[in-house]
């Protein structure tokens, strides 16, 4: 029975949830922007002194805070708030693991419009955002993306490493397309002190991805191509070229076109490591790669989440000989190599 499959009685309760929703959604979005799970980790647990730290009204903090609780994203007891392992862990500034920014993104305004008329968007099979969706040319999000979904990003850049790598520690040139916040091929870097790494993106995304390769101290390694990855010559040859959280905003045509171009770029004996939401091919398990499918509706022209039988016969179209899928730990992502031999 897939995930989610309702057993039982009929639940009013489950539709008065899911017509709420929102309310969720912006209750964390403000208790992020007021800062409270990190005022409640500082020791700040009754009304009146969470109102003082986060510059709020009592009667307002003391309705978001009870809300919070009501959906476990904070503890009460005697009066007092505290954390929950999930919002000590993530939501808290002070944790290294914090999504407070990537909470900011995924709640901007521009993001959540897509869906004000999703009835539309079914009917025509397209966002109904301005042109191409967040694909569109050089698009400004796409800056906040690198920013706010970094701290999301980071736990799964290690095992993506470990398994390009394969132990490798020798010279070697990899290729990060559309890397935004670069930290996968950072993490390539840092794994292996005789890899270089050239990120591709537009710009102004560069630069976070500049950022943060000095931060990791591997920018004398860490180089740049500005532009569209289906527009500029990528270079190469590569050992290995990275497709994270790429692919999905296109259809499979296009798919196709771009992984025959990073297939041309590859080394003998090279690689492609696509990092992505892949559901099962019964496209409703598991829950977030299936749930996927439907933000690739509101925001892209003919994205979707593709399974993994739908990637390996891209990649087979494109001329790799074979595929391999590596679960992510601790991850609603998997890994698809695609082999050059």
């Amino acid at each position: 029975m897939p995930e989610g499959m309702q057993t039982g009685a009929p639940s009013p309760e489950l539709v008065w949830n899911t017509i709420n929703g929102f309310v969720r959604t912006s209750a964390l979005r403000a208790a992020v922007e007021l800062d409270l799970f990190t005022a409640v980790g500082e020791g700040h647990t009754d009304v009146p002194a969470l109102a003082r730290r986060c510059n709020a009204s009592e009667r307002g903090i003391r309705a978001l805070a009870n809300y919070l609780v009501t959906i476990e994203l904070l503890g009460k007891t005697d009066g007092r708030y505290h954390h929950t392992p999930t919002s000590a862990a993530f939501l808290d500034r002070n944790s290294p693991a914090c999504l407070a920014e990537t909470t900011r993104f995924l709640s901007h305004a521009y993001v959540m419009g897509a869906y004000d008329n999703l009835a539309a968007v079914v009917r025509n099979g397209r966002t109904a955002l301005p042109g191409q969706g967040t694909v569109e040319e050089n698009h400004k999000i796409w800056v906040e993306f690198a920013r706010g979904m970094a701290p999301m990003m980071k736990p799964m850049a290690a095992p993506l490493g470990q398994i390009v790598l394969n132990g490798a520690r020798g010279l070697m040139r990899v290729l990060d397309i559309a890397a935004g916040h670069g930290l996968f091929g950072i993490e390539i870097a840092k794994q292996n002190p005789k890899a270089t790494v050239v990120a591709l993106d537009w710009e102004a995304v560069l630069e976070v991805a500049r950022e943060n390769a000095e931060e990791a101290g591997v920018a004398d390694r860490f180089q740049t191509i500005n532009g569209s990855a289906f527009d500029v010559d990528f270079g190469g040859p590569y050992d290995a070229i990275l497709l994270t959280n790429f692919l999905h905003h296109f259809d499979p045509e296009t798919c196709v076109k771009l992984l025959k171009k990073v297939r041309a770029s590859l080394a003998p004996g090279g690689k492609a490591a696509t990092l992505e939401f892949i559901p099962n091919d019964d496209r409703v398990t598991p829950a977030i790669p299936a749930a996927f499918s439907l933000m690739m509706l509101a925001t892209t022209a003919n994205g979707d989440a593709y399974t993994y039988r739908e990637l390996d016969q891209m990649h087979r179209e494109a001329g790799f000989t074979r595929t391999t899928i590596h679960p992510v730990p601790k991850s609603p992502h998997q890994i698809v190599l695609g082999y050059q031999e």
